[in-house]
């Protein structure tokens, strides 16, 4: 074979002698192509795999059985909550409607695929500066036209599948430009005695292929996900598959109705390297092999090769094992839906997957050899010049600036503090009637699933520049963030996905970034008592100013013992007061203004480190968060994180129609009135109270968290900020709101 073929496909010379090692001879072009995407960073994990090994359950599932489709928590009650995150940035870059909107899919399937009803879809996205001015023109209108296609294949995607896309985030920085990310993950509940697994076994089973027939749409698309994206972005369209969100709806019903019969041994979904990853997976984890005939799959086009048919990503697809002499029950299900189900192999015990096409093998690899040794690199880490640069930021050389009340407008409706009402006022929230609390009204979205009187809070967060700026820090504060926000609402932390989004792994300063943010979040994670349970990882998204900003985005699952008790952040009317819970900082480096929103918004500079956060903390601040909420202790909450306690205060009373006289809290080390009103400091939350709940709420602050009150509730919409009985800032709630929620309209429409 030729090297410019195999190399085509992403493999090295080293690695193609490697798999002539493996098999013994010389493999065939659809082996080749095989190889290639399971040995793909996207499949293989090959520069990531051994830094994921921090993550105890991951170490755990690959020392193990084996990772399954997405990890599950059990919430009592007999019941289980799945969930997980996936990126689909190279696809979104290039086809920003499909690339989205199959995201959304293929995250459902790893759902349902559990056995688990998805019950909710949140997303994160992260793009190139969208107002005139802040980039060339050509680059801001491919920045919006990819904000608009994104956000249209998610909500045309989610809006027809019927899970509700119930929570998520939005931002924008120049790093994104052409290379968006777009991240989507999906929660699902099930009955934690029913899980399915993907393991194959029992032989001489039938191998049934379910869903839509395949085409040549995707081919490569792991391989394609695992290297930088050129220039030439028309060229990788055929690598972008099309999604059908009611083939899925189909599928779901289909899928679901078969593994109650009990006659499904093991199931999986078609993702990333199509028929090819599920034959090996399911394989590998059952310690099989399997018989595959490629003349039954269903095919959109019938002069289809055994390579195409191995590597295509054609969307709503699954493979399942049925046990004998079952396979019939599976099937009839299936067509009652009007879904595809046929019989395409069978289980056998030599651990070898043998593919025919036309009666000829095109195919006979070993599945562990592909499933199990993926050569595995590290790259030696180089600190980068701008984290060293950024410890010894000097905030005194900025200065403060003369009209704090018109800075506050100003970063109100800056893109990424702006109201995200253009996003997610396109996203169906309360299909499936269990959403409780609704995008804009609270921290994280609040579920009431049936069959329990419990509720599951759950948020997606990351801030790429805290990353960039402090890796270690930015890992702990993605977790501490997130943690924050489903707390907020009175859900205990019980466990995290991450979806981590990096540049190129082989350069030293962002494998470094890497390595540091992966232990910032394993320390915090272990500290919190949050597992990861599953996750994804994509490297190699650059955009036009080299590698984007390093981006993990932590999706947080918490608990409430009663769905009925939530809260969101806006203010109820009988509310009087306003108060601030937090703990004390150890060390406030550059007074809580480092790599803020503040200083790059309103001072141009992308400098400083952030406050890292005291992990024991951090857990100690939630549950106490927790327990007030199930206490009816307070009756709202926003924790305080960009833009700082100024547009925390705004948001919660902007919201809510009222005005107050705040008194900035006295913080250690902090001497700068722009500090004070924008730093952002982690474990600060404000809260609100009625006056019953005033006269109460001391009597539930543990040793260890500080509360103070920062003012009472007024009915005007005047706000007025004060420090030391002096006036620093007057703001109009009703001004501060047309602010904020004209940003992202007057840009996108």
């Amino acid at each position: 074979m030729a090297p410019e073929v195999y190399r085509s496909m992403g493999l090295r010379d080293s690695e193609f002698e490697q798999i002539v090692q493996l098999i013994g001879r010389e493999p065939s072009l659809t082996e080749v192509g095989m190889f290639a995407v399971m040995w793909s960073e996207h499949c293989g994990y090959k520069y990531s795999r051994p830094i994921l090994n921090y993550f105890k359950q991951y170490k755990e599932a690959i020392e193990g059985e084996g990772l399954e489709n997405a990890g599950i928590v059990d919430i009592g009650d007999g019941l289980g909550v799945a969930m997980k995150v996936e990126s689909h940035n190279h696809p979104s870059a290039v086809e920003p409607y499909q690339g989205a909107a199959t995201g959304v899919g293929g995250i459902i399937r790893d759902i349902f695929t559990m056995g688990a009803r998805p019950i909710a879809s949140l997303n994160s996205l992260r793009f190139g500066p969208i107002r005139d001015g802040e980039a060339r023109d050509e680059i801001v209108r491919r920045n919006r036209f990819l904000v608009d296609g994104v956000v249209r294949g998610i909500g045309g995607y989610g809006n027809c599948v019927g899970v509700p896309t119930v929570a998520g985030e939005v931002s924008f920085h120049p790093r994104f430009s052409g290379r968006p990310l777009v991240n989507a993950m999906c929660v699902g509940i099930l009955d934690v005695n029913k899980v399915a697994t993907a393991g194959a076994g029992g032989v001489g089973n039938p191998v049934i292929y379910l869903g839509s027939a395949t085409g040549k749409d995707g081919i490569h698309g792991a391989t394609f996900a695992s290297e930088e994206l050129e220039d030439e972005n028309d060229s990788k369209r055929p690598n972008v598959q099309i999604g059908d969100p009611f083939a899925e709806k189909q599928l779901i019903e289909a899928t679901l109705e078969a593994l109650e019969t009990g006659a499904v041994h093991s199931i999986q979904d078609m993702g990333a390297a199509g028929l090819t990853c599920s034959t090996i997976e399911m394989s590998a984890k059952g310690n099989v092999g399997m018989e595959i005939d490629l003349d039954k799959v269903p095919m959109r086009e019938s002069d289809m090769t055994g390579y195409e048919l191995m590597l295509s990503e054609s969307q709503e697809r699954m493979l399942a094992v049925a046990h004998k002499g079952r396979e019939q029950e599976v099937i009839d299900v299936f067509h009652k839906w009007g879904v595809h189900a046929e019989i395409i192999g069978h289980v056998n015990d030599t651990g070898v997957v043998r593919v025919t096409r036309h009666g000829e093998v095109v195919a006979e690899v070993k599945a562990k050899h592909l499933a199990d040794t993926c050569p595995t690199y590290r790259t030696e880490g180089v600190e980068p010049e701008h984290c060293i640069r950024a410890k010894k930021f000097d905030i005194n050389s900025v200065p403060e600036p003369s009209d704090i009340s018109q800075t506050i407008l100003k970063l109100a409706g800056s893109p990424n503090l702006a109201s995200k009402a253009w996003v997610y006022g396109q996203y169906d929230q309360q299909v499936q009637t269990q959403t409780c609390l609704l995008p804009g009204q609270g921290d994280a979205a609040v579920l009431a699933p049936r069959g329990t009187k419990k509720g599951l809070a759950v948020k997606i967060d990351g801030n790429g520049l805290w990353v960039r700026q402090s890796p270690y820090v930015g890992g702990q504060l993605a977790v501490a963030e997130a943690a924050r926000n489903v707390a907020c609402t009175g859900g205990l932390p019980v466990a995290a996905t991450d979806g981590l989004n990096y540049g190129s792994p082989e350069d030293p300063g962002i494998y470094w970034t890497f390595d540091e943010s992966v232990r910032g979040i394993a320390d915090a994670c272990e500290a919190m008592a949050t597992p990861v349970i599953s996750g994804n990882v994509s490297f190699y998204n650059h955009g036009d100013l080299g590698e984007v900003l390093p981006t993990p985005m932590i999706g947080m699952l918490g608990i409430l013992e009663s769905a009925e008790k939530y809260i969101g952040f806006v203010i109820p009317q009988e509310a009087e007061d306003l108060w601030l819970l937090n703990y004390d900082h150890a060390e406030v480096p550059q007074q809580g203004l480092g790599a803020s929103a503040y200083l790059t918004e309103i001072h141009g500079i992308e400098d400083g480190i952030p406050v890292p956060p005291n992990m024991a903390n951090e857990k100690l601040l939630c549950s106490t968060l927790a327990k007030l909420v199930d206490h009816c202790a307070i009756s709202a909450a926003h924790d305080v994180s960009e833009g700082g306690l100024a547009h925390c205060v705004l948001e919660m009373l902007a919201s809510s129609n009222k005005g107050s006289e705040i008194d900035l809290p006295e913080i250690p080390n902090v001497t700068r009135n722009d500090a004070r009103l924008f730093g952002e400091f982690a474990g600060f939350v404000v809260v609100a109270t009625t006056k019953e709940q005033s006269n109460q709420i001391q009597s539930h602050i543990p040793s260890g968290l500080n509360l103070r009150k920062l003012g009472s509730l007024g009915l005007g919409d005047q706000v007025n900020f004060r420090y030391n009985g002096e006036a620093v800032a007057v703001v109009s709630a009703t001004e501060w709101r047309h602010w904020h929620t004209s940003c992202l309209e007057k840009v996108l429409d």
